[in-house]
């Protein structure tokens, strides 16, 4: 295709990348090297014709209003957000690594910070929500494959409403079946035989209950791309592996498995992105107390009523970044393995 012809077809994509991705992403690298002006006090005096005169202490509006105008981003703190206690925490990491009782210690106090508070249940939800919905994924997939047509439509379609549900809904519906009084709850404790028993107030039951829904949620994108694959194993292989006498197991481990890795290889790319920024289920479930995530942090950020925008870029910008890295070994095998299929 010469170089004209490409650019053109390319040359939309281009704009809309830089303009809804490069540029929000430059706006927020910018955002979180300041952060929110100061309040300007003011000491008023009020006067009551028989109560005599107090004073008090009140934010100057008008003062604060021209502030604003002059400097709309805030007051320039560098690299202040990304060291301070609520991110990095560089002197707060130092402090306890100079005074500790031990490692343990070490990384009880660390985890205590927000930022490595969510960054861990980030990671976590990443590395054990990803492996365990694409193999789900896959066994649902290899398990349709091998039902009859009349069977298939309405299995498929059973197996695709966890992702059909918006997700906040779906981390909703799950939330009630785990009530003391839901379906979920209400079996277990009648199955431990405890009546004070809650999923909701053990750190680790929670963490157990955000994981399940990871699973459960993740699950269906796996199994259509893997059914999908499915259906271009070829034919004559299988064919001639059951000749040969290969098992199905046989079958699946030297056939089927290296014919989908290329799409095991996208599916762990989509669901390791989109697990990262995982936030709906700790919102539905009301999980804030015992899990928070990276999207979260910035959420928390601009909900309230003073908006953090320096710190909820910062959060966005090492984010991004935790994004890259998580990414680059698989980027960097499938360019290997692209290279080597053109040699």
């Amino acid at each position: 295709m010469p170089h004209k012809t490409f650019f053109a077809f390319i040359l939309p994509s281009l704009i809309a990348m830089a303009l809804f991705i490069a540029l929000p992403i430059v706006s927020v690298v910018v955002q979180s090297f300041h952060v929110e002006h100061g309040r300007i006090l003011v000491e008023v005096e009020s006067c009551q014709p028989f109560g005599g005169c107090t004073k008090e202490t009140r934010v100057d509006t008008a003062a604060m209003a021209e502030l604003k105008a002059e400097q709309p981003m805030g007051q320039f703190n560098g690299f202040g957000t990304y060291l301070n206690r609520g991110h990095l925490a560089v002197n707060e990491i130092g402090a306890i690594l100079a005074n500790n009782t031990g490692f343990g210690d070490i990384v009880t106090r660390i985890y205590n910070l927000p930022f490595y508070k969510a960054l861990s249940f980030t990671l976590v939800f990443c590395f054990v929500v990803t492996p365990l919905a694409m193999a789900l994924g896959f066994a649902i997939a290899l398990a349709v494959n091998t039902l009859p047509k009349v069977t298939k439509g309405p299995v498929i379609f059973f197996s695709l409403l966890p992702m059909i549900i918006t997700p906040l809904i779906g981390s909703l519906i799950l939330y009630w079946m785990i009530q003391p009084n839901g379906i979920i709850g209400a079996t277990l404790r009648h199955v431990f035989n405890d009546p004070t028993l809650s999923l909701r107030q053990s750190p680790a039951l929670t963490w157990f209950s955000l994981l399940f829904y990871g699973v459960w949620t993740n699950a269906p994108f796996s199994f259509v791309v893997f059914y999908a694959g499915l259906q271009t194993v070829p034919a004559d292989t299988l064919e001639s592996a059951m000749i040969d006498g290969a098992s199905r197991w046989e079958r699946i481990r030297y056939i089927v498995i290296p014919h989908l890795a290329p799409l095991a290889t996208f599916v762990a790319l989509v669901q390791l992105m989109d697990n990262f920024r995982v936030f709906e289920p700790i919102v539905g479930f009301s999980a804030e107390a015992n899990a928070t995530s990276l999207s979260w942090m910035i959420f928390n950020d601009l909900a309230g009523d003073a908006q953090l925008f320096g710190s909820a870029g910062a959060t966005s910008v090492l984010t991004i970044i935790g994004v890259v890295i998580l990414l680059t070994p698989v980027l960097i095998r499938t360019w290997r393995e692209f290279n080597h299929k053109v040699v």
